[in-house]
């Protein structure tokens, strides 16, 4: 009986494993380039979600197939700059769900395609609703012109940050957090041991909101060509209701869809033809597919061990990586996109231990950050030649954080009783029913000190400045990109475009030399992914 249920179980996963191989078939099949009219209007839609990079399996192959990518995004726009069948951009914008640095990312594509002469107009039914619009209100300035449906709004507002405590909860439950930190500014830590911020907390956050707002109304300023102060005083005026936005020039226009859209082919050609983002990649000449080689590695999502999974950063599979990148002699240098809130400490010194091997085997490593590159997600980033961020990008977090928590009171209020037995005097070290004795305290601080001082010695070395000076901006505490680079966390300001150009620095090449980018891991076959 047992074996012919596994038969069965056998022949029902050979029947799905051919399935997705079939359907990805028949994707790719129908996925076959077809040309790039002559008058081609390129259109996006920045409401949708956007990722750093679609993971190499099959459900996201099929599930995230138009979803759009960061570095895809750029590139598109750079290819159709120079594209003489494209006559304009069209993006609608709104509600975006970018962070900081991705929203940065595309203005300074967006940009890069209008100083090519080619014109680019945003379209948005509202700028919030009831919420905040300011991201995306911020990305649509960078067009030539902002269209608004007449009910929409401009939620231009300003930033804050609502954060909760859970210490009087947990009070309640009877659990107690033994958690400890390097340094205070560390702050995920008060989540769970404070009822409140605490100053150094506080003063983390409120400097990185007051970074981004800055960066928001020197951003809106240059494009409206008005002055800062006018723009902080109509953010202290917001929401604005989208007849007075175009009475203060904050949008060009009112009009619904259809309207915008008859407007553009008015304007561009009444023959021209709309393609998607997705669209016009899959046809136009793929970019970066020629030259000199360079790696492209993704270190996005928690750091983990094991093998990188949606939303993890895995040593096993960013280190293997890097060395496969180091192995294949075609590759020159490095890029390495590193998106990460940090994670696991061994896992992130097993990933720097591989960005300092390929330096010695005298391939450069540049990196380039995302929205976030926090604790584990810097200390991945150290050692690179030269490291690129965008001035909002949350960057740094030099520190440790780590502990248990003692759920013996949770447990007599359920009146659910706990024993154990145990071998050695330390077996029961993490177990949440037991505090730590006064010679494991002992321990679990020598363990956050170990770490705290291995991380800033590296960051020191890294970066060639001195440990005391690490030690001053470390600490635990977050910077914006731009922030980090006066205190020489990161080396300059930008996306993907500057990366490249470092790279073509580190590797002596002409400005305009042509790159070839290689993703490690390789992707997949149809065979391997199913």
């Amino acid at each position: 009986m047992k074996r012919k249920i596994g038969r069965i179980l056998a022949w029902i996963g050979g029947i799905t494993v051919g399935l997705i191989v079939l359907v990805i078939v028949i994707v790719v099949i129908a996925s076959g380039k077809e040309e790039v009219p002559d008058q081609t209007i390129l259109r996006i839609n920045f409401e949708e979600e956007v990722v750093e990079y679609v993971p190499d399996d099959p459900i996201s192959k099929l599930t995230q197939k138009d979803v759009l990518v960061v570095r895809d995004i750029v590139a598109a726009l750079e290819q159709a700059s120079q594209d003489e069948r494209v006559v304009g951009l069209l993006a609608r914008v709104g509600r975006s769900r970018m962070g900081m640095g991705q929203i940065q990312e595309v203005r300074d594509a967006v940009t890069a395609f209008r100083e090519r002469g080619k014109p680019a107009v945003a379209y948005a039914e509202t700028f919030g609703e009831f919420g905040g619009g300011n991201g995306g209100y911020y990305l649509a300035t960078s067009f030539d012109q902002i269209y608004l449906q007449p009910s929409g709004d401009v939620g231009l507002t300003g930033f804050g940050i609502e954060q909760p405590f859970l210490r009087g909860t947990l009070e309640k439950l009877g659990i107690e957090p033994r958690v400890g930190q390097r340094y205070e500014y560390k702050n995920a830590a008060n989540t769970f041991m404070e009822k409140a911020y605490t100053d150094a907390h506080r003063e983390a956050e409120q400097t990185l909101i007051q970074g981004w707002y800055n960066q928001m109304v020197r951003g809106i300023a240059a494009s409206l060509e008005t002055s800062e102060e006018d723009v902080r005083a109509l953010i202290d005026h917001g929401p604005i209701l989208g007849t007075q936005a175009v009475d203060l020039h904050l949008v060009d226009s009112l009009a619904y869809r259809d309207e915008v859209y008859d407007k553009l082919r008015s304007n561009w050609g009444e023959d021209a033809e709309f393609l998607s983002l997705s669209e016009y990649m899959d046809r136009a000449e793929e970019p970066y597919d020629d030259g000199t080689e360079v790696a492209l590695i993704y270190g996005v999502g928690a750091v983990t061990r094991g093998e990188s999974e949606s939303g993890s950063m895995g040593s096993d599979t960013v280190t293997k990586a890097f060395r496969d990148a180091v192995e294949d002699e075609e590759v020159e240098a490095i890029l390495f996109r590193v998106d990460s809130p940090g994670g696991s400490y061994v896992a992130s010194d097993a990933i720097w231990r591989e960005t300092v091997k390929a330096q010695k085997a005298g391939k450069p490593v540049i990196v380039s950050m995302g929205d976030v590159a926090g604790s584990g997600g810097y200390f991945v980033a150290m050692q690179a030649d030269k490291i690129v961020a965008q001035p909002g990008t949350i960057t740094g977090s030099i520190g440790v954080l780590a502990g248990k928590f003692l759920t013996q009171g949770f447990w007599d209020k359920m009146g659910l009783n706990w024993d154990e037995v145990h071998v050695g005097k330390n077996a029961m070290f993490w177990s949440s029913s037991q505090e730590f004795t006064p010679e494991q305290q002992a321990k679990f601080d020598g363990f956050l000190d170990r770490v705290y001082q291995d991380f800033t010695e590296k960051v020191a070395e890294g970066r060639n400045l001195p440990w005391e000076k690490v030690h001053e901006v470390a600490k635990g505490r977050i910077w914006t990109g731009e922030d980090a680079l006066e205190l020489g966390l990161v080396d300059t300001l930008g996306g993907f475009p500057v990366a490249l150009r470092l790279v073509r620095e580190a590797l002596e090449l002409a400005p305009d030399a042509a790159l070839k980018l290689k993703m490690f891991p390789k992707k997949k076959s149809l065979v391997q992914l199913a």
